[in-house]
């Protein structure tokens, strides 16, 4: 497969997105402003898709960053796919636009590349970002999922987004959006957790039969953040196999855990704060994993997910069933 650095994906509506993205997700023990720092260096090394969302908390110091290097001449506006998420409280239609406005003028740009439902379960629209009762428990709300697609698709026609998709959506909760009356546009893709350990093999065949691109995020594995990971769980870079293949064709781990999923045709995310690993998680497009490499990495399969409700947010069943207009489909993922 011929991949270069300015390698990009044709969306369903047109819009190009690069196969690459650089992920602004900063754990608690960094701050907004080493996030603003590592997207220049991003940006100067080469990557031109970002990834962030309203509820990373650091839109402001993200765009400070893409203004500064349009600013200083490194890239124009066009050069650079920006990713912005639709959070759990503002699936009411009445508060799609008002969300994608503020992020807007957080960013300070004209308009998003890309605006996405970060994730299918909605909360109890509001100022709190996790609504939770007397007793702690998560407070949900029940908006019908295609109403907050109509609303984005509202947005995508004032010019204020160019394309609209989904995130942590599955085959059942994508149907909702694609069977319904109506619809003007398909998502453009589904941003799901995928790995080496989470191939999502049969999300990604159905997602590429309704030319919806997958791109996957914790492409490494994770940050292992305590609030958020099991820390008994396996590490993906520490995995035999993958450790084998790198050793053998003289590539890191990450490079070939990347790689893999490049050459599957999935959009891969990767974020870190060190300047020297943001420039190593770029090249990987000078080599190509074999067949036989690639049927190894994917009998590394197990289908563990590192993102869950049930350990990312109290009181939720990791099953939950989420009903939108009479229709039930099981969620047991977050980010």
């Amino acid at each position: 497969m011929a991949l270069k650095p300015d390698s990009y994906v044709v969306l369903n509506d047109g819009h190009k997105m690069p196969v690459i993205g650089f992920g602004t997700y900063a754990p608690e023990q960094y701050t907004n402003e080493q996030a603003e720092e590592s997207t220049k260096v991003a940006i100067d090394i080469g990557y031109r898709h970002i990834d962030c969302a309203f509820i990373y908390g650091n839109e402001v110091q993200v765009g400070h960053a893409i203004r500064a290097k349009i600013a200083d001449g490194t890239v124009k506006r066009e050069d650079i796919f920006y990713t912005g998420k639709l959070w759990s409280t503002y699936h009411a239609p009445e508060r799609v636009r008002p969300a994608l406005e503020k992020s807007l003028q957080d960013l300070g740009l004209d308009y998003i590349d890309l605006f996405i439902i970060h994730t299918p379960v909605e909360f109890k629209p509001g100022d709190e970002v996790f609504p939770t009762d007397e007793n702690g428990k998560m407070i949900f709300h029940n908006t019908d999922i295609r109403d907050t697609w109509k609303a984005l698709e509202a947005c995508k026609d004032a010019g204020l987004v160019r394309s609209i998709g989904v995130s942590n959506f599955n085959r059942k909760q994508l149907e909702l959006i694609l069977n319904a009356p109506e619809l003007k546009y398909k998502p453009v893709c589904n941003q799901v957790e995928c790995h080496i350990f989470l191939n999502q093999s049969k999300l990604l065949e159905y997602c590429k039969s309704k030319d919806i691109v997958l791109v996957g995020y914790s492409v490494l594995g994770s940050s292992r953040a305590e609030k958020w990971i099991d820390q008994n769980s396996p590490k993906v870079l520490e995995d035999p196999v993958l450790l084998d293949v790198a050793q053998k064709i003289g590539r890191s781990p990450a490079q070939v855990a990347m790689r893999c999923l490049l050459q599957r045709g999935i959009v891969v995310l990767v974020k870190s704060f060190t300047a020297e690993r943001i420039k190593q998680n770029f090249q990987i497009f000078d080599f190509e994993l074999s067949a036989e490499d690639m049927k190894r990495l994917d009998g590394i399969n197990n289908n563990i997910r590192y993102f869950s409700l049930d350990r990312n947010l109290p009181n939720i069943p990791i099953t939950m069933s989420i009903k939108v207009s009479g229709i039930s489909a099981c969620n047991n993922v977050l980010f």
